[in-house]
């Protein structure tokens, strides 16, 4: 494949995910009670059962699965499996939560150049992955051509001067 440079498709901004779900009512509940979007309308045309839902500038879609018994669930919680992350304002206060809802999840961390990013890993009610972390912190920093970003620009300048203090040690 040709490499790719800047925007060929014209991209804006992720719109949704789509997800399949054994219950729709059960994965509303979680999406609206443990994450926190809301239901929003859904095109009447569709003649399938689901549901969507909006926050933190995204949609989830969620479609309800045509065999809900045959549905396979994950229930090992692995880092390393697909998911959606979510970046938060207080580890504590998500870990906290998570035990209050009893809600089982795995704690993991990154650390790059001295800085370190919690991470908590957990899954929806048919075992699709959700991360929460903290990595704000993590500079997002292209390989080539573009400059340095941080995931919220908030903490660009921040990242910008934690940055040239670890390039300045290597």
């Amino acid at each position: 494949m040709k490499e790719s440079v800047g925007n060929p498709l014209h991209l804006k901004s992720v719109n949704h995910i789509s997800l399949i779900c054994a219950s729709v009512e059960q994965s509303m509940n979680f999406y609206q009670n443990v994450l926190g979007f809301f239901p929003i309308r859904r095109p009447g045309s569709f003649n399938f059962d689901g549901a969507w839902l909006f926050g933190y500038g995204i949609g989830i879609h969620l479609l309800r699965a045509e065999e809900p018994e045959n549905l396979s669930r994950k229930t090992e919680i692995n880092p390393k499996d697909s998911h959606i992350s979510f970046q938060c304002e207080s580890m504590g206060v998500v870990e906290k939560k998570l035990k209050e809802m009893e809600i089982d999840y795995v704690r993991a961390m990154v650390e790059e150049g001295g800085i370190k990013v919690d991470q908590l890993f957990f899954h929806d009610p048919d075992g699709f992955m959700i991360e929460i972390c903290n990595c704000d912190s993590l500079p997002v920093i292209p390989l080539a051509g573009e400059m340095v970003r941080s995931c919220s620009r908030v903490n660009l300048q921040i990242m910008q001067q934690k940055i040239q203090q670890v390039v300045q040690q290597l």
